[in-house]
């Protein structure tokens, strides 16, 4: 069962030069309890994705639909009882946290702006089985942000997720700022709350050594548009586009004798702005002809594999020649 349902979603930004289309055209389905891996170069619109898909930006046109409700046309009335269903972790836990509240005062706020405790000593014990969740220490009660690592503000802006039971979490990149050996134990905890909480995740990375360890399905952006997506493990053994093809074999191989090759990309990257209709990674692909630069393919399943989209018109003719 889908828990969103996302059709034709688009959100563009107006400059002095014309429409920016950060996302254009984005249609997907994430399933209850599961991870929707998003990857995709520096600009490519997944940030921006995430903040529309939870209401934190308004989008340009489409449909989103949270348990079945469409909840892009509700006024900020109707949907404030969603947004406590929809939460996000951000990328830097700094910058994302209050540098004058103390550890306890950052995770109670939600929960106090949405009256959910009904006394003093509710709130506190709410607060400590918060901590106890995440993996904070409770003598760090009264801590600031400055006074602790980064793995520990991170804990906070996931209690500060979780502090109002939602079903669905949009994780932007909430590791990439983080040592590696901190990174492992956050994946580790969204992975243990989400199947203690059937949580559902959007996961936004760079790392595909990260989306791959997380993720039940990825879907590869570029230029604001979905250009591949499909289960983890067939993307990473069967990755059409080209685009998709480059970016894994950015992959590091721990190994002196691998001969994997790395894929360069070439060519400018294509103009978010008023883009013209054809495909947009066509002038940095090294198989592009005259129908790929003249118009847009469509975002359609794989032949005898319906759970593997591809935009690209020559994805199984190449497929098929390797």
């Amino acid at each position: 069962m889908a828990l969103i349902e996302i059709k034709n979603l688009k959100k563009y930004y107006t400059t002095p030069r014309g429409l920016l289309h950060a996302v254009d055209d984005v249609t997907l389905d994430i399933e209850k309890g599961k991870t929707l891996g998003v990857v995709g170069e520096s600009g490519c619109g997944k940030s921006t994705l995430g903040k529309t898909l939870i209401r934190m930006e308004d989008s340009t046109s489409g449909s989103i639909k949270f348990n079945g409700k469409e909840i892009t046309g509700m006024s900020q009335r109707e949907f404030k009882p969603v947004r406590t269903q929809m939460q996000m972790i951000f990328q830097d836990p700094y910058a994302s946290l209050d540098p004058r509240m103390s550890v306890s005062q950052l995770i109670a706020e939600p929960i106090q702006t949405y009256h959910l405790a009904k006394d003093k000593k509710e709130l506190d014990d709410m607060v400590g089985a918060l901590m106890d969740e995440v993996g904070l220490a409770r003598r760090l009660v009264n801590s600031y942000p400055h006074e602790l690592d980064g793995g520990r503000r991170q804990r906070i802006g996931i209690a500060r997720a979780l502090s109002l039971n939602p079903e669905f979490i949009v994780c932007d990149e909430p590791v990439s700022a983080l040592d590696v050996s901190i990174q492992a134990q956050i994946l580790n905890l969204l992975m243990d709350l989400q199947a203690e909480k059937n949580l559902t995740y959007m996961f936004i990375t760079h790392d595909m050594s990260v989306v791959k360890h997380i993720s039940d399905d990825i879907c590869v952006m570029y230029l604001g548009q979905v250009v591949e997506k499909a289960n983890y493990q067939e993307l990473f053994i069967n990755p059409m586009h080209p685009y998709a093809q480059a970016l894994l074999s950015a992959i590091p191989v721990p190994s002196i004798h691998s001969k994997k090759e790395r894929i360069i990309l070439k060519g400018e990257i294509t103009s978010p702005i008023d883009p013209k209709p054809c495909c947009r990674f066509a002038a940095r692909c090294p198989y592009a002809t005259d129908q790929c630069r003249e118009t847009e393919p469509e975002l359609k399943p794989v032949t005898g594999n319906p759970s593997h989209f591809v935009k690209c018109h020559r994805a199984e003719e190449l497929a098929a020649a390797q």
